[in-house]
């Protein structure tokens, strides 16, 4: 709980107001002083924000509101270009939301997005925090959003130790009744530039001099934080289908779960056992090259993949009954919308397509068990260059890969 020797009810509001008003942040969602913040643009960036920096949200948002101007036009666009618009950002079940969300508020609220904090909670992808973010901000109503910024500032402005919903209590009491929105943002700010997870900048905070966690010295130690869920290390594989004429076969993942709806090469289910026969999975029977391997992290998942190759040829038609299956030029590679894991993946063939379908001869290894070499071999390589080897080892109707040469066997 809070500090009990000092007064946990100074009302932060004035000095954070004029601090706010000589060194606010400019960003194209915000609206500019004295002015009345656009509902679409302040949920849009919300929703983008969510897990996401301001600098990688930033170009996504200005590219949504160039495309899509108003909700009414974002309801009426087809989602699969929603996804393609939002590749590259992360976290693509918010793209699935946003979608939703707007879809809602065309049908049900006749493009106006409802002002309460309670109705705005009742939107798809919209949660406690944002729908409080959104009330104060666009609608000026008197809702106190708790991000991580505002969480650490208000914990060490009251040299707070007790729970989220203890914190809650406090940052509703201390709200201010004109300017919410602005009050809200300069917590952020402050937050974000000031009161910073290590080495905050205290002597630049306009709170310096009420701060109890800053009287105590001890503001690094807060907020408490709690244990964090443990990271999950999964393992799969990625099958690239090369054409002769060098165009790449993509297809649409399902839309559940992880990277759900977007585009990618055709992978392996992705398991906890790093020796699993994951060639097993390959879409075709082929000469399967193992080029190498990529790791990606999702926000509670460590990924390996191996990356194969092969070169296809002959009637292939049963590929296309996959999901918006399309075969894509190489040069092309670069215009579409892929998610930034399957990028990684395509990065590993790196400029062998310029030499053909990665040789129908591949030089002959240079001695090493193959798959993934020794070097960089710690931890978690150990276990995927164990995974390489085991996958070669297993006799499979997919045909035992063959080796690439080792310059191109790195984990990227």
């Amino acid at each position: 709980m809070a500090d009990r020797r000092a007064d946990a009810r100074y009302r932060p509001a004035r000095a954070a107001l004029r601090w706010y008003d000589g060194h606010r942040r400019d960003f194209p969602w915000r609206a500019a002083p004295g002015a009345v913040a656009d509902p679409y643009h302040v949920w849009l960036a919300e929703m983008m924000l969510q897990q996401t920096t301001t600098a990688a949200a930033k170009p996504y948002f200005e590219k949504f509101v160039s495309r899509w101007p108003s909700v009414l036009a974002l309801a009426a666009a087809e989602r699969g270009v929603i996804l393609e618009a939002w590749a590259g950002l992360g976290y693509y079940r918010r793209a699935h939301h946003l979608h939703q969300c707007a879809t809602v508020i065309a049908r049900d609220y006749g493009g106006v997005f409802p002002k309460s904090e309670e109705a705005l909670r009742q939107l798809p992808g919209v949660g406690a925090y944002s729908a409080a973010a959104i009330a104060a901000i666009a609608f000026g109503e008197r809702a106190a959003a708790i991000d991580a910024n505002i969480e650490r500032v208000l914990s060490r402005l009251y040299r707070f130790r007790g729970s989220r919903a203890e914190l809650l209590a406090i940052a509703r009491e201390v709200l201010p009744r004109v300017r919410v929105g602005d009050y809200t943002q300069a917590l952020m700010d402050i937050g974000s530039g000031i009161c910073r997870f290590r080495s905050p900048l205290c002597l630049a905070c306009p709170f310096v001099r009420r701060c109890l966690a800053r009287a105590a010295g001890d503001q690094d130690s807060l907020p408490v934080r709690v244990g964090r869920k443990s990271r999950r290390r999964l393992y799969g594989a990625a099958f690239v289908m090369v054409r002769g004429d060098g165009a790449i076969f993509l297809r649409r993942r399902e839309d559940r779960g992880l990277l759900g709806g977007m585009m990618e090469v055709p992978m392996s289910a992705w398991r906890g056992d790093a020796g699993f026969d994951f060639l097993g999975d390959a879409p075709i029977e082929a000469d399967w090259v193992l080029l190498g391997g990529i790791r990606h992290s999702f926000t509670h998942i460590d990924l390996g993949l191996g990356v194969y190759v092969a070169g296809v040829s002959g009637d292939l038609s049963g590929l296309m009954g996959e999901r918006d299956a399309r075969w894509v030029a190489l040069d092309c590679l670069g215009g579409e919308a892929l998610p930034s894991l399957v990028r990684k993946v395509l990065a590993v063939l790196g400029d062998s397509p310029k030499r053909g379908v990665w040789g129908a001869k591949p030089p002959a290894k240079k001695g090493g068990s193959g798959g993934i070499p020794p070097k960089r071999v710690g931890g978690w390589e150990k276990s995927f260059r164990a995974a390489s080897v085991a996958t070669r080892g297993v006799a499979s109707k997919r045909k035992r890969p063959t080796h690439a040469p080792p310059e191109r066997q790195e984990l990227l």
